[in-house]
């Protein structure tokens, strides 16, 4: 890009329109100049600056940064490094993926449901993980928690992520001819999955809380996870 020069000349002073500036492009005067500067690449502002945009960027771009920020917080669930992460820029996401998944695979199929033996409706588990999730929330702010609704909602949802997995390894137990072994290795994972889901929210959320008061704000996310983890175990169909 060619940079305006506002050279008024030598003879500026014995001019009696010494008060006009003159433009020169590659040391050549142009009387009319139009058109708009636009900023480069390069100069673009990062994400979290305060005039950041995206609606002039590419939908492909906008999806695939979304993804890598949701897949970032998976990891910190899996390992515990940075537990900032979720609060700071919290997203909602995640665990509406991890929600929907497991409605679908919970969910009853028909045949199940016209022997009495099935398992969740789809609302049923979406009813569950959010209203249990509001309900944790709530009882957070009340005992005097410093984090906002939707971070406490963010942690929580994302957290769900060890008990979507052992979803999946105890659905792939289910093909084979079930025996008491398999029982218990599901049993294990499921175990395993809720240990580590109330272990990961209480990490994120536990110095929200006052002293004195985290046993009440743990216990509810106890009975949640432990909830969660039941219908993994249970679900046999």
């Amino acid at each position: 890009m060619d940079f305006l020069n506002t050279n008024t000349g030598q003879n500026n002073f014995n001019n009696p329109n010494g008060g006009h500036t003159a433009i020169y492009i590659d040391d050549r005067p142009m009387n009319n100049v139009e058109g708009r500067m636009t900023v480069s690449g390069s100069l673009m502002q990062n994400i979290g600056d305060p005039g950041f945009n995206t609606l002039d960027e590419p939908i492909k771009t906008t999806i695939m940064r979304d993804l890598k920020a949701v897949g970032m917080k998976f990891k910190h669930v899996l390992y515990l490094k940075e537990k900032n992460t979720l609060l700071k820029e919290w997203d909602l996401w995640g665990p509406l993926m991890l929600c929907t998944f497991m409605a679908m695979v919970l969910q009853a199929s028909p045949d199940s449901i016209q022997v009495g033996d099935g398992g969740p409706e789809f609302a049923e588990v979406f009813v569950i993980i959010w209203i249990g999730s509001v309900i944790i929330t709530l009882n957070s702010k009340l005992l005097g928690g410093t984090i906002s609704f939707f971070q406490s909602v963010c942690v929580l949802g994302y957290c769900l992520l060890p008990i979507v997995i052992a979803l999946i390894l105890c659905r792939f137990i289910l093909i084979f001819e079930q025996t008491n072994f398999l029982f218990f290795i599901r049993f294990a994972i499921s175990i395993g999955s809720f240990l580590w889901a109330t272990y990961a929210s209480v990490v994120f959320l536990g110095d929200s809380q006052p002293q004195g008061k985290k046993a009440l704000a743990v216990y509810p996310i106890f009975l949640f996870y432990f909830i969660m983890s039941w219908l993994v175990l249970s679900h046999t169909v």
